[in-house]
């Protein structure tokens, strides 16, 4: 079976382009785009042998996107799960009155059971480390009362790591129902270590509930027993019982979490805890596309608090900036820092703590895919500026030099190497795809021939010139373009596989003295294909229509209108 990753690179069809018809095309357009590629491709019309041996296959592939697109279970199928969709073993269990949304459910079902003999051949790691590191020597404000004479016996400030943690835990799927986790714990500070190891069974009773079962080993041994349910469409609860073993006995423990959903983006939760640790909690949680805030409130035993945090999304950036207040019986602690995406897997925080009587600590952490790694940096144990400012600008500036010197480079060879595989993987689709589009062009000349004479007639919409792919040197191009004996133009060899002539067959799309162009990638067009895979293209155009020379630019994805002035796009008069 292909890896989602390779399958997700893999350029499928796309029969909407392929009939240049939009993706809520009504059934009548449909048919009506199918008999007009039916006219250019079908066999019967063709005599050469080879003319009509490529005229079947594009026929073929007109009828299987016109099966598709007309048949409302098929299409919604590809709708939302494209061609690997239609291809998925299973669906002959999947009623066809379903909606998409449940279509894609069930896909995703068909999907998980063909993966479950994998899953339970694997393991799901998770892990952090935490690396913590006493700095306050750097800002101690004692230094500045030392004499010049004492200054000269001084030591540099010394930074050392005062603790580590080291958490681990493997996931092993032992049945469709039951999941094993084992996790270990190691910690030492200050030179006093400790360390746990816990195991726990899981076993999936419904869609509404679990149970598990946690055997663990540290500072003592334990045993707790932990379950799951829901109890309406909007609420849900867990419980767990734990059990403690000391030399002074068993200590046992009762967690509960009542939660329920107050609106389509906020949840509300409330804890109640016995035992190890006493307390009770609210906490309201509200999370929306460019947001995520909470409130908590905790009463309890030795400490009771209220905290109020806020995260703003910023999704174009691909970064995160938050912010957090926190007082109780232990202090008051204010924490403020942003989080960036730095590669597809990997995310880079920082953070300034700033506390009474805590200090000021600057937290850095990276996440690497299901691996996390924590520098908490203590630098003061008062409250005084200096650490505050230079916690806050150093990272800022850490992150400019590192981006520009170490992490931009890298981001743009990862991006060639990605090209490159979609490249390699695309490479017999793309040889097909381009003997494809010449084949159609070859069929299209004579209805090319027809369309342009009746255009010139009328004084209509003529395509002169059109070019599609990576046009870097537009004007190099139409400077070193030459016209063909049908008007095409003819590029040197260095543009070859970056721009393709596409005059052909927009001429041949020309209806009425109107070509229209939809919102999708044109290399799925007839006559088209990719000629720069992963790259960015764009389609130039230079037209005729009455009697004046147009010329429009248009990216890949955007939708092309001519002769109409349109704002989505490019387009003025060219003096002859």
């Amino acid at each position: 079976m292909e890896d989602n990753s390779e399958r997700a690179n893999l350029i499928e069809e796309d029969y909407y382009t392929f009939l240049n018809i939009p993706r809520e095309a009504t059934t009548e357009d449909i048919n009506n785009a199918y008999r007009r590629n039916s006219r250019l491709y079908h066999p019967d019309k063709h005599v050469d042998p080879v003319l009509k041996k490529e005229a079947e296959i594009l026929f073929n592939k007109t009828k299987k996107a016109y099966e598709v697109l007309s048949d409302p279970h098929q299409r919604a199928i590809y709708d939302s799960l494209g061609t690997r969709g239609l291809e998925t073993e299973g669906w002959e269990i999947v009623q066809r009155t379903k909606t998409p949304q449940e279509i894609r459910e069930e896909y995703e079902r068909l999907a998980r059971e063909r993966e479950e003999r994998k899953l339970q051949q694997r393991t799901n790691p998770k892990g952090s480390v935490t690396v913590n590191i006493n700095a306050t020597d750097l800002f101690s404000r004692y230094r500045d009362d030392f004499d010049y004479d004492e200054m000269e016996h001084m030591h540099f400030p010394i930074i050392e790591v005062s603790g580590m943690s080291i958490t681990q835990s493997i996931e092993a799927p032992l049945t469709l129902r039951d999941t094993m986790t084992m996790a270990g714990q190691l910690s030492t500070q200050n030179g006093t270590g400790s360390g746990s190891v816990d195991v726990s069974v899981r076993r999936l009773l419904s869609e509404k509930g679990w149970v598990e079962l946690d055997v663990g080993a540290g500072n003592g041994p334990t045993f707790s027993i932990k379950g799951f349910r829901t109890l309406t469409k909007r609420t849900f609860s867990n419980m767990a019982t734990i059990f403690q073993f000391t030399p002074h006995g068993i200590r046992p423990g009762l967690v509960t979490t009542l939660a329920t959903q107050l609106d389509k983006h906020t949840v509300g939760y409330l804890t109640w805890r016995a035992g190890i640790q006493s307390f009770m909690s609210t906490v309201v949680v509200r999370d929306t596309p460019t947001s995520h805030a909470a409130f908590a409130i905790q009463f309890g035993i030795p400490h009771s608090f209220i905290s109020v945090s806020y995260t703003h999304k910023l999704q174009e950036m691909e970064m995160k900036l938050r912010g957090s207040i926190k007082a109780g019986t232990f202090g008051a602690i204010a924490e403020y820092g942003a989080e960036k995406k730095v590669s597809q897997h990997s995310w880079l925080a920082a953070s300034v703590s700033v506390g009474i009587p805590s200090g000021v600590t600057l937290k850095i952490k990276l996440s690497r895919a299901n691996q996390t790694y924590i520098f908490p940096i203590h630098l003061s144990d008062e409250l005084i500026p200096s650490p505050v400012f230079y916690a806050t600008i150093t990272p800022v500036v850490v992150w400019a030099v590192v981006k520009r010197l170490v992490v931009d480079p890298i981001v743009r060879e990862q991006k060639e190497r990605d090209k490159e595989k979609q490249r390699e993987l695309n490479k017999t689709r793309m040889a097909e795809k381009k003997r494809e589009a010449r084949a159609a062009v070859e069929l299209m000349r004579a209805t090319f021939a027809r369309v342009r004479s009746e255009e010139e007639a009328k004084r209509g919409l003529v395509i002169i010139k059109a070019l599609y792919g990576r046009l870097v040197n537009v004007a190099d191009v139409s400077r070193r373009g030459t016209s063909g004996e049908d008007g095409s133009v003819e590029t040197d060899t260095e543009y070859v596989d970056e721009v393709i002539d596409v005059m052909i067959p927009l001429q041949c799309l020309v209806k009425d003295s109107k070509l229209i162009l939809h919102e999708a990638s044109k290399s799925h067009l007839p006559g088209f294909y990719d000629p720069c895979v992963g790259e960015e293209k764009s389609l130039l155009v230079h037209y005729l229509f009455h009697s004046h020379v147009h010329e429009v630019t248009v990216e890949d994805n955007e939708p092309l209108r001519i002769p109409k002035q349109c704002k989505s796009h490019k387009s003025h008069a060219i003096s002859v």
